[in-house]
């Protein structure tokens, strides 16, 4: 469906109704996969931060029954949309997206008591000149007033002891996220998402657990398509049957 002002689109094949602005930033693929990155147990609550139009989240509810998922969200019109798709999902009673800054956050949202963090941090510098006209896409891309070492350090604050954080980041910024992140985290896991066969990664998920030790592990990650321009089975299989992430 397409209005004037926004388009509905599905995701997780057919799973998922996602209603989202026509212009300014769209749902792509990195807040997929950085759903299905996370493995929380039944009864457990998940943090999104930045969770723009809830795309994460629903995703993330929609393959884990027995998890809820609060968002926060700086950008108004976002959360209204998030709003919507809860409802659109019928999935209200367990996704809710807060507008806030996480400089300044909502009183609601208490430090240490998040089961597992899961991110999709700006990823472009303010020094970039590819700062798109839209605001809603401007702030979904690039670092504001907050930068990656204060979205990480929110991050940790609201994780519990001997839980997970979880980052979907720029490949080519990876040194700046490590140098943060080591001795923040321990078990750190990289996940290279690579676009094809012989190409370099654009993005990686990151993930780390808190107040634990435990050496740094890179996995093969996955290739997302094939020499035909069509996504491989295993991206396949996360993108449109919700499977989750092996580490």
């Amino acid at each position: 469906m397409e209005t004037d002002s926004y388009t509905e689109d599905r995701l997780l094949g057919e799973r998922i109704l996602l209603r989202q602005p026509k212009t300014g930033y769209r749902v792509a693929i990195d807040p997929i996969f950085l759903a299905a990155a996370i493995q929380p147990q039944p009864g457990e609550t998940v943090l999104d931060i930045g969770s723009g139009v809830g795309a994460a989240s629903l995703c993330l509810a929609m393959r884990c029954p027995q998890v809820r998922v609060v968002g926060i969200e700086l950008h108004r019109e976002s959360v209204r949309y998030a709003a919507e798709n809860s409802q659109l999902n019928q999935l209200r009673d367990r996704v809710e997206v807060l507008q806030g800054d996480l400089l300044r956050p909502p009183p609601r949202l208490a430090a240490g008591t998040f089961s597992h963090v899961m991110t999709n941090p700006p990823h472009l510098n303010s020094n970039s000149n590819n700062i798109s006209p839209y605001e809603s896409k401007a702030l979904s891309n690039l670092e504001g007033e907050a930068d990656f070492a204060q979205w990480a350090r929110f991050c940790l604050l609201m994780v519990r002891p001997k839980g997970t954080v979880t980052f979907i980041y720029r490949a080519d910024r990876l040194d700046q996220a490590l140098g943060f992140l080591i001795g923040k985290l321990g078990n750190i896991t990289l996940y290279p998402l690579w676009p094809g066969q012989n190409k370099p990664a654009k993005r990686i998920l990151i993930r780390g657990t808190k107040n634990t030790g435990g050496l740094m592990k890179l996995q093969p990650g996955i290739v997302l398509h094939n020499s035909n321009g069509q996504y491989t089975a295993d991206a396949d299989q996360i993108l449109r049957h919700a499977k989750g992430i092996e580490w």
